[in-house]
């Protein structure tokens, strides 16, 4: 059964906002739609539930992502647009979305992968650059072909003007060799937050991590500026008995690994 959902910044079709040129409002509006994300899929899986309760039909989402505005002086019907670090945010909240569903969602497809939507390339002409997306989708990577761990979160609110999200995303596996992988969000753009994590099952010895972040929330890789946001190693995080704290940065997309 295929799904469809696009995270409208503004909310607005026929103006849904510029891919770089925002304020923290649409950052929030941004994610809070993002967020949107599980409500569907657990409406879809309740329905889907009652015909097929063992599973047996996958749930496919097979259109997602950011859509903004085209990108000023490029042609409309092409919807070409840039990637910011606000595109990295929404991508990694969907993909742990999809990760806490993977007994249902058993494929996703973001969009596009190249110059249109929320795409993991851009190109002009001979030049290439990868996007923030890409390298979300870059840090995921230990999830393929692992064991969802189930986990309990408890955080604060990210509030903006009356309305409040939970300020933190997250999920976690363990792959063949027995190492945990867990993927987190910050949502918050303006404060850090600090995580304390609990494991039960295992007892890791070693934490290592990367991050993805940058100082402005519109943040984004350019053909003169390729590398504005890209990961850094993460060395906010230690062992600590029975797990692991972390500090996370604000906006920013964390991926740890325990051995």
């Amino acid at each position: 059964l295929s799904l469809h959902y696009y995270t409208i910044p503004t909310g607005n079709w026929s103006k849904k906002g510029s891919a770089t040129d925002f304020e923290e409002n649409e950052w929030f509006s941004t994610l809070n739609r993002a967020e949107g994300m599980e409500a569907l899929i657990e409406r879809h899986s309740a329905i889907m539930d009652k015909a097929d309760p063992q599973k047996h039909i996958g749930l496919m989402v097979d259109e997602w992502g950011t859509w903004c505005d085209a990108e000023p002086g490029t042609n409309p019907g092409f919807l070409y647009q840039q990637n910011s670090l606000r595109d990295a945010l929404v991508a990694a909240i969907t993909l742990n979305i999809f990760n806490q569903h993977c007994d249902r969602v058993k494929m996703s497809n973001i969009a596009q992968m190249i110059n249109v939507l929320q795409s993991m390339i851009l190109t002009d002409k001979e030049k290439m650059i990868v996007t923030p997306t890409y390298y979300v989708y870059e840090m995921f990577v230990p999830h393929h072909d692992a064991k969802l761990l189930p986990e309990e979160l408890t955080c604060g609110d990210y509030a903006l003007n009356e309305q409040k999200i939970p300020g933190l995303s997250a999920s976690s596996s363990v792959d063949s060799t027995g190492a945990i992988h867990v993927t987190l969000c910050n949502l918050n753009p303006n404060n850090p937050a600090s995580l304390t994590c609990q494991i039960q099952g295992a007892m890791p010895k070693t934490v290592s991590g990367q991050v993805l972040t940058a100082s402005e929330m519109t943040a984004h890789n350019t053909f003169e500026n390729p590398n504005a946001v890209k990961p850094e190693p993460f060395t906010a995080v230690q062992m600590v008995s029975g797990g692991f704290s972390a500090t996370l940065p604000p906006k920013s997309v964390v991926a740890i690994e325990l051995k």
